[in-house]
């Protein structure tokens, strides 16, 4: 599945209640005795077995979506595989468990604990007595004291693209002896944990040259389980070889090739058998469990085609010879039946083709868990109708978060669950359900927001050249089409049960008015960067059914009537992604726009390339609404401020928005935040970042939705590899599974809860 995705810690690129006036918000679920922090939603699934089962050799063919253009993770454009080779080839002090929380690596520390907090705050580092680079050398202070002053800030020939936590750094020395590295911060971190992970040879960052251009195509000094032997541009791969000064368990792999392959490609590579591992997105996810399910014991084929048909079975020329024959014989012309025959022919032939697809692919299986990362609603709050946060928090709690995380992940057979925080997701420590900040779904508050901001439902609209009007100049066409349809309305049976509600019975139904309903529109349009406007006018006044007389029926899916304003129609600008692979996001938009219909709001989509969706689109500011995805952090304090802090302007007079491409935020959050920086005690800071997320809610600049799915496919003997969820890869313990040996494999998930209150 593709969503566009932004890494924090990668790179740095790029209810409410209106009470006279007041947000009020109510208290948090992380005062309570109660955790409400639960547990991560699904497992991992990367076929896990023992090391003893896995066999010795071998090489892994990985897709991946690019080559990197740098090996440094500290620079504006590394990416996703350039945290790969990192993972594989570069120590890390901590790591990511199953809870997304971090954890020490004892292969490279005994050790590390604040040792002092007054005067200032004094980390020791313990390192493992066999840890060396690949040229021999200890890891020591000196590569702790070189990746400081290259990420501290404070030189700017160094082109770093982030240096949260190392500013705060006052010094690194030697410890009581070489395996010990004293750092003393000038001012208190909470997140010291995120630091020095991963940790580059003093080679790398000593000097800004080395830092600069030498690490950004080899790493000749590396200390993982993998040493990088070399990026290959012009074959599209990445080659990590076993380090043979690795003094860890061996790695069972030779070798680990990650290939770039486009993800509408990645199938075909599979059926060729040129790749091992690769997410997939959910067609494919289907085509491959499809092949994997049961097969005929004589001839090993699939027992169902394309589509849950039955396979066919082979048809030979005689077969087509027979038809020819009977089709001659039951009055048809020579030349009609070879047509026949023909066709006939091209279906065997399409039949084959697929057959023999089907067993490639039966090969692999699909592995499937929950990423670390969450997709969004973004809504820009720089200006147009959205810079009032009225018509904000009406657009989110115009939203049926369950539904549409339903829409995404049921059919997949994963935990269906909305994401209710945007600073962790569910299982990890700093999670907690704050969407009670803004209110549940319910379209008549979120309409009465928009009656509160001057949005007038069939008000008068400007008419343009070319242009309909809306509301109260609605054409002829318009009523016509009323009459039409009010007309077909009074034929229905007065006993059947047709979906009307009656005016004056505001309970029936409720939730198919405000929701948009199961049925609402999954197509997407495929031609890119075509614009449309939905919003439909019904007759002028308020919710459906409020203009007709009480006992009158009318259609339970009847929208709002368009709102307006000083003459102009409230339009939103709903930007998306064209490319293969976003069908996902192009469904959810659908449902999001048919929700906002209900209350009035019309959305205009357009579709632009993916290179331009992020840089030209959401970075610039160009748009209204936006789907894009944020990873999930272990250090929310550090990573999620420059998402969620308030826009400052610059020296140039421009507004410096960091990685707030909402544009939304307020000074209670930025102080929150600081102070959850700051504090040592771990449970005060969880409580600082639920206050936050909760007022972060409130201003609704942006609405979680869903966890985003990870659907993988393996083949069927790899074992430690696949969907890993929170936890970060044993890279050694990757290999193909000894001849009877068999990987385990997480239980199917708990069909998701439907709580009054959504959580994730």
């Amino acid at each position: 599945m593709s969503h566009v995705g932004v890494g924090p810690r990668a790179v740095m690129r790029s209810v409410a209640f209106l009470t006279a006036g007041v947000l009020a918000v109510p208290a948090l679920a992380g005062c309570t005795s109660e955790d409400p922090s639960g547990k991560p939603l699904a497992e991992q699934d990367v076929a896990a077995a023992a090391r003893g089962s896995v066999s010795d050799g071998g090489t892994l063919r990985w897709a991946v979506d690019s080559v990197p253009d740098t090996l440094n993770a500290f620079q504006s454009d590394a990416d996703a595989t350039t945290t790969r080779v990192a993972q594989a080839v570069l120590p890390s002090m901590f790591r990511m468990d199953e809870a997304g929380s971090p954890v020490r690596n004892p292969d490279y520390l005994e050790s590390a604990e604040v040792v002092d907090t007054e005067p200032k705050q004094v980390v020791v580092y313990k390192l493992n007595q066999q840890a060396v680079w690949s040229d021999g050398r200890e890891i020591g202070a000196a590569d702790f004291a070189a990746q400081w002053r290259a990420l501290s800030g404070k030189d700017s020939a160094y082109w770093t693209a982030r240096n949260a936590g190392y500013d705060r750094i006052e010094k690194i020395e030697r410890g009581a002896n070489d395996l010990e590295v004293k750092v003393t911060f000038s001012r208190p971190y909470a997140d010291w944990k995120a630091l020095f992970t991963p940790l580059y040879p003093k080679d790398v960052t000593g000097t800004p040259d080395a830092f600069n251009d030498g690490a950004r195509r080899a790493l000749k000094v590396s200390a993982g389980p993998f040493a990088v032997k070399k990026v290959d541009t012009k074959g599209d791969q990445v080659v990590l070889t076993g380090n043979p000064r690795w003094w860890g368990e061996p790695a069972k792999l030779d070798q680990i090739v990650l290939r770039a392959v486009p993800r509408d490609e990645r199938v075909s590579e599979l059926v060729a058998g040129e790749l091992d591992l690769a997410e997939i997105d959910p067609e494919t996810a289907d085509e491959v469990g499809l092949a994997a399910g049961p097969r005929d014991p004589a001839t090993g084929t699939p027992l169902m085609g394309p589509g849950g048909t039955p396979a066919a079975g082979p048809q030979g020329r005689s077969a087509a010879q027979a038809l020819r024959s009977w089709a001659i014989a039951n009055g048809s012309d020579e030349d009609a039946a070879e047509e026949e025959v023909l066709a006939r022919e091209e279906r065997r032939e399409a039949e084959a083709k697929a057959r023999r697809r089907q067993q490639a692919l039966s090969g692999f299986e699909v592995r499937k868990s929950l990423e670390p990362a969450y997709t969004q609603l973004a809504l820009n709050g720089a200006d147009g109708p959205l810079a009032d946060e009225r018509v904000r928090r009406a657009v989110a709690r115009a939203l049926d978060r369950e539904k549409l995380a339903e829409a995404v992940l049921k059919p997949l057979g994963l935990p269906a669950e909305p994401v209710g925080s945007h600073l962790a997701l569910s299982g990890q420590p700093a999670y907690a359900d704050g969407s009670g900040a803004l209110g549940e779904q319910n379209a008549k508050e979120a309409r009465a927001l928009l009656a509160d901001a001057g949005w007038v439902p069939g008000g008068p609209v400007k008419k343009k050249d070319g242009e309909e009007a809306a509301g109260a100049e609605r054409d002829e066409k318009d009523e016509k089409d009323k009459e039409e349809k009010d007309g077909k309305d009074e034929k229905k049976s007065e006993g059947d049960d047709d979906g009307t509600y009656i005016v004056g019975e505001d309970n029936k139904n409720e939730g198919d008015r405000n929701g948009g309903g199961d049925d609402a529109k999954d197509g997407a349009d495929g031609e890119s960067g075509e614009k449309h406007s939905s919003g439909k006018n019904t007759a002028q006044g308020g919710a459906p059914g409020a203009y007709a007389p009480k006992g009158t029926a009318a259609p339970a899916d009847a929208a709002a009537a368009p709102l307006a304003k000083d003459g102009k129609a409230l339009t939103l600008r709903f930007v998306l992604p064209s490319g293969p692979g976003s069908e996902t996001l192009r469904t959810v938009a659908d449902r999001i726009t048919d929700m906002l219909k209900e209350i009035g709001i019309g959305t205009e989509v357009t579709k632009v390339p993916d290179e331009s969706y992020f840089k030209d689109h959401i970075a610039a500011g160009e748009y209204d609404l936006a789907l894009y995805s944020w990873p999930a952090s272990a250090f929310p304090a550090t990573d999620a401020r420059p998402i969620y802090a308030k826009p400052v302007p610059a020296a140039d007079g421009s507004l410096n928005v960091a990685q707030n491409y909402t544009r939304v935020g307020t000074d209670q959050v930025d102080q929150l935040f600081d102070r959850a920086m700051t504090t040592l005690d771990q449970k005060e800071a969880r409580g600082l970042l639920r206050k936050a997320d909760s007022r972060i809610w409130a201003a609704a600049g942006s609405v979680p939705l869903y966890q985003r799915p990870q659907l993988v496919a393996a083949r069927e003997n790899l074992a430690n590899a696949g969907a890993f969820g929170f936890e970060t890869p044993v890279y050694e313990d990757m290999g193909f599974l000894k001849k009877g040996a068999q990987g385990s494999r997480p239980s199917a998930p708990a069909p998701s809860s439907s709580p009054s209150s959504p959580s994730s």
